[in-house]
């Protein structure tokens, strides 16, 4: 089976969020993936909408997978609701339960009156097993991956284009870049930040991440790597400077992104050489197309072989970052060996 993309996974999400909202629900679901934030998403919504608060006394069961084993879970999702149409036994972290996979044999054959939830938190079941094959088969299987660097600023798009809100393509950019990877956190952040702007605000700014989020647009990763697209030698250099004074820095924090701008970059160089429409473009680089005049500009400045040697360098200098060969520079003094090179490449 092949792995879903984020877009896949929350349009799965969301679907089940309207069917648990509705009063529809799955004799099973396996809730898995390294990355919890849509799992977990969908546990809270079943515990919350399956059963009326009278109801949860006598038939739900909230147990975790390091207090119990497979016997005690069978045993209670095999009982019968008591004055109720259904029954909800939810197993959390059950990636701690040593007979996770003997819960296959309730899964194949499971009570059209329970509810079961098998949520693991950072893990997985294993494809190949009876367990996943049999909640594939009678119930649902929600995977959630972690979002590849390049998705983040999509994703923050998305996330508040669904509460009514639009955020400029640089916002989301600087958003992705303060937030990480970690959804929960984006979440979290996104939320702070909307309580305290004006009320009906309908569009976010970088501005208004910048006052709410605790960084700064002017010494960003995001801005090097703008500075280094137009070959702005003076202003990459002191970005530079000022990114690597940040507390906790490590040069893979910046390594990861340039990384990454500059394979977008010789892309870029291999479409231009097939003569390859816009919408190619944007596909291919999965980009927004806000950001293309700059990729355009990148591409004349960074042709192929320098592009390549510039991805040579930021190899070399990952290995530095992650205690190579550094002697005793700092990452900061790394970073701005790092840019320097490149703007002389």
């Amino acid at each position: 089976m092949a792995s879903k993309s984020y877009i896949e996974t929350s349009r799965q999400v969301d679907s089940i969020l309207e069917d648990v909202r509705n009063g529809i629900f799955k004799y099973v679901y396996l809730l898995m993936g390294e990355e919890p934030y849509y799992p977990d998403l969908v546990c809270d919504a079943i515990i919350k909408n399956c059963l009326q608060e009278w109801e949860k006394d006598f038939n739900e069961t909230i147990c975790y997978g390091a207090d119990v084993d497979a016997d005690a879970v069978i045993s209670s999702a095999r009982r019968y609701p008591m004055m109720a149409d259904r029954q909800l036994v939810v197993l959390k972290e059950a990636q701690q339960m040593k007979s996770l996979e003997e819960l296959a044999l309730y899964c194949q054959n499971p009570l059209d009156s329970t509810v079961l939830v098998i949520l693991m938190h950072g893990a997985s079941a294993d494809k190949r097993r009876a367990l996943y094959k049999s909640v594939l088969k009678n119930g649902v299987v929600v995977e959630s991956l972690p979002l590849r660097d390049y998705e983040v600023a999509p994703w923050i798009s998305s996330h508040f284009q669904q509460r009514g809100m639009t955020i400029d393509p640089d916002a989301a950019q600087l958003f992705a870049e303060a937030a990480g990877t970690d959804l929960g956190k984006i979440v979290v952040e996104s939320d702070k930040m909307l309580k305290n702007l004006p009320e009906g605000t309908k569009r976010i700014t970088a501005e208004d991440v910048e006052k709410n989020v605790g960084i700064s647009r002017q010494f960003s990763v995001f801005e090097l790597t703008k500075a280094l697209s137009y070959r702005d030698a003076r202003k990459a250099l002191h970005i530079a400077a000022r990114v690597g004074e940040a507390p906790r820095f490590a040069l893979p924090m910046a390594v990861a992104p340039l990384f990454t701008h500059f394979n977008r970059i010789l892309k870029l160089d291999a479409l231009n050489a097939a003569k390859a429409d816009q919408a190619t473009k944007l596909k291919v680089l999965g980009v927004n197309p806000y950001f293309m005049g700059e990729y355009d500009a990148a591409a004349r400045n960074y042709p192929v072989d320098r592009c390549i040697r510039v991805i040579s360098l930021l190899c070399e200098y990952d290995y530095k970052g992650k205690g190579g060969d550094v002697g005793e520079a700092t990452p900061a003094e790394l970073l701005v060996e790092l840019v320097s090179k490149i703007i002389n490449i």
